[in-house]
């Protein structure tokens, strides 16, 4: 059974926010997570994503978190990622994709 994907955005300041995402984001979810990010990205200064609720990441989940990294990046706003869970961790050491994200 495919467990959905939930995100949760919250304003943490005037321009900040965090974004928990929790469930699988994979083929099927990485397009919604990939909205709400770039929604979050385009409206804040600082971006937070929460992942401590996330249990499992494929490769199209992997593209969503880096084209939230890319589009911050080029709109000069902190994005950050906390509470990565290990079987992640060790996605981005593998991919080479660690470096594009601050992790906190």
């Amino acid at each position: 059974m495919h467990e959905t994907i939930r995100v949760e955005w919250k304003a943490t300041g005037p321009d900040s926010c965090r974004v928990a995402v929790s469930g699988e984001l994979d083929l099927v979810t990485a397009a919604e997570v990939r909205q709400a990010l770039q929604r979050a990205v385009d409206e804040n200064r600082v971006v937070v994503i929460d992942l401590g609720g996330l249990t499992f990441c494929d490769c199209t989940g992997l593209s969503a978190l880096l084209a939230a990294a890319r589009t911050a990046q080029a709109g000069d706003v902190e994005l950050r990622l906390c509470a990565v869970p290990h079987f992640l961790a060790r996605i981005l050491r593998l991919s080479g994709t660690r470096g594009s994200f601050t992790i906190e």
